[in-house]
């Protein structure tokens, strides 16, 4: 009266193969993904540390928040920006985002 009948489940047919065929969009997605999302931010980030790892005495670079100096001193993880004559500003090296053609700030 109270316990509900248990029917048993009929076997495997053809249409249980073909809802595998439901999925198909996930699995073109994650590679879709990959080739245009994570493949270039990654090639972008690898650009990005080698840029600082080349950074030297005397280059132009404009940083993050819109600075544009000449480096005057590198260190390890800062580096000291001359903005003007004898104005100087201390960043960290990862706020560098563009490093400039020689001569492009005529200003200093």
């Amino acid at each position: 009266m109270f316990i509900s009948n248990a029917y048993a489940q009929a076997a495997g047919t053809a249409a249980d193969s073909a809802s595998l065929l439901q999925y198909w969009p996930f699995f073109i997605m994650f590679p879709l993904m990959y080739f245009l999302m994570i493949r270039p931010q990654q090639k972008r980030a690898k650009e990005q540390r080698e840029m600082m790892d080349a950074l030297s005495k005397g280059d132009e670079v404009i940083t993050a928040g819109g600075l544009l100096g000449k480096i005057s001193r590198i260190n390890e993880s800062y580096i000291t920006l001359e903005i003007s004559a004898n104005t100087e500003v201390v960043v960290q090296k990862n706020a560098v985002t563009t490093l400039l053609p020689k001569g492009t700030i005529k200003t200093l």
